[in-house]
């Protein structure tokens, strides 16, 4: 039996750690990626004891020679790459855009996109010339992929492009049984949104709580579209919490 395998970015914490938790259930080999070590290691030790479904690889995915680094430590334990989640994301302080810095702008990209880029040239890499020929790409788009917060330029902006390198990647890989789909993400409980639930800027310049959703929910969803058939693919899907201020006007 194949065995099937998975890298998930931006793995030590949050919704990546619930990504990880799904797809362990579900009898994927799981690497993490993430900047700092001790997170990803351990995540990696809570969810899988034996240690012999995980492999914790630290790598800053807006350097292409490390993601290219980490992919071949992949390739060198499993042999395969099944499923890459596009993951990983930063975002910049919520100030006015015209104060925030160039280096500011620039680690949200060089996480948010360029690091997402990065993984995929490498998943291609791998998945075009493994046998059997193939495999699915996942990115983390949030709904501020269509719809942005106060303040967010720089994460609205990569979240956004985000769509596009999705639907780029899928057009792409078409030829080589590569299927790519987005999950965009709205107000999942972890503890980059901890100031959702104590009271998030609004539109209309006002503060208010929102409502929000426990993050295996995304682990869940995301372990669906793994799971299917590379025959199929769930090119968008949304997955928030009910009560949050999204659809409509409010």
């Amino acid at each position: 039996m194949t065995i099937k395998t998975a890298i998930v970015t931006g793995a030590g914490t949050g919704v990546g750690k619930a990504i990880v938790k799904a797809l362990l259930a579900e009898g994927f080999k799981v690497a993490l990626i993430g900047r700092r070590r001790e997170p990803i290691e351990a995540a990696a030790k809570e969810l899988d004891l034996s240690g012999a479904n995980t492999l914790a690889i630290p790598t800053d995915i807006g350097d292409p020679a490390a993601v290219a680094a980490a992919f071949d430590k992949v390739k060198a334990k499993w042999g395969r790459l099944d499923v890459l989640v596009n993951n990983a994301g930063v975002g910049a302080p919520a100030i006015p855009m015209e104060e925030l810095t160039p280096e500011q702008w620039h680690a949200v990209v060089a996480s948010n996109l360029s690091g997402a880029f990065f993984c995929t040239q490498q998943a291609f890499k791998m998945m075009k010339a493994q046998s059997p020929q193939g495999g699915r790409i996942i990115n983390n788009g949030s709904v501020s992929a269509t719809t942005p917060r106060p303040y967010s330029a720089p994460y609205t902006a990569t979240k956004h492009a985000i769509t596009g390198l999705t639907k780029s990647t899928a057009l792409d890989g078409r030829p080589f049984n590569i299927a790519c789909g987005q999950i965009d993400i709205g107000n999942a409980s972890t503890e980059m949104t901890q100031f959702i639930e104590a009271g998030a800027l609004q539109a209309d310049g006002s503060k208010k709580p929102e409502a929000t959703m426990h993050a295996r929910h995304v682990g869940e969803a995301v372990a669906y579209m793994a799971n299917l058939p590379l025959s199929a693919n769930v090119l968008t899907m949304t997955v928030m919490a009910t009560q949050m201020p999204f659809v409509g006007r409010g």
